[in-house]
């Protein structure tokens, strides 16, 4: 399916900036929980408590719910794919990179879903402009990534590279739901999501972390609340109103808003410092999104025409 793009109205405007804050804010809460649970039990409670969120949700507007065995299936593949391994590969990279870094490699999931879409779609081939997009997009998480990690392989390097690995996963859950989901309510697509993710996360975690305790401090839970309520069950339902009002086109400045509000609030928060090479390597993979949005050719192809 090729990207649409609509014309975005105020509203939508208020709304994608209120989902890129919201998305931002996501990794300073993830590695404040990180503080005292480990990456599989944060997991965990993010798929927990988002899931039973929707699912209020959707038994309070009368959803009808899945019977099919098959849909409930694709639900677990869909978990796996847009929830377990991307959400567990972060938060353990984020043990080891800062907050703004790995805002900026997540940034790399639109780059990836485009090759994703092309190796599984006919529609979606890989045009000129898409591929010089995608380059511009490789050759920006590399600088990001510094030839340092290339050349002197440590822990730091294992987690970027835990963040790239998410990035992938997003982009082929992007094709699973595409080929398995489309036809359902995106409520229901994102709970029984989550539904299966849990019935993964939670005894992976308990088997690997030990028991999932409530006895937490007050700053961990309030990292929970955020990131799994906000970030999650309400970041979902925004996000597919968003998707309505802007369509999927413009829904890539969500990307590109996403990483300064992480940086921003790594720096002040938790007095992180970025290389400078982070911000050159953004630099060139926001321009890189840009290329794949198309925007940016559209004055160019205007004037052929008026020629």
């Amino acid at each position: 399916m090729a990207l649409i793009q609509k014309t975005i109205s105020p509203r939508a405007w208020a709304e994608l900036l209120l989902l890129s804050l919201i998305w931002g804010a996501s990794f300073l809460s993830i590695k404040v929980a990180l503080n005292e649970i480990g990456p599989l039990t944060a997991v965990a409670h993010r798929t927990g408590w988002a899931m039973l969120i929707l699912w209020a949700v959707i038994l309070i507007r009368r959803f009808a719910m899945p019977t099919d065995l098959r849909v409930w299936g694709a639900f677990v593949i869909m978990g796996l794919l847009n929830n377990v391994i991307p959400f567990s590969l972060m938060a353990w990279g984020q043990l080891h990179i800062e907050t703004g870094l790995t805002s900026i490699l997540n940034a790399s999931t639109a780059v990836f879903g485009v090759i994703a879409a092309a190796v599984f779609f006919a529609d979606e081939r890989l045009t000129a402009r898409k591929a010089i997009g995608v380059l511009l997009g490789f050759i920006g998480v590399s600088t990001a990534i510094g030839l340092a990690a290339f050349k002197d392989f440590d822990i730091r390097s294992l987690g970027q590279l835990a963040v790239i690995g998410g990035t992938i996963s997003y982009a082929l859950a992007s094709v699973w739901a595409r080929k398995t989901l489309g036809h359902l309510k995106p409520q229901v697509a994102a709970a029984g999501m989550l539904t299966g993710a849990s019935l993964m996360t939670i005894p992976a975690a308990w088997l690997v972390e030990g028991p999932i305790t409530l006895t937490l401090q007050p700053q961990t839970w309030a990292a929970i609340a955020y990131y799994a309520v906000v970030a999650t069950a309400v970041a979902y339902m925004l996000y597919y109103r968003v998707l309505a009002m802007a369509g999927s086109g413009n829904l890539m400045l969500c990307t590109l808003m996403v990483a300064p509000v992480a940086i921003v609030l790594g720096a002040v928060i938790l007095g992180e410092a970025l290389p400078l090479r982070a911000y050159v390597g953004f630099t060139i993979l926001a321009l890189g999104l840009l290329v794949l949005d198309g925007r940016l050719f559209k004055p160019l192809q205007n004037r052929a025409r008026r020629a």
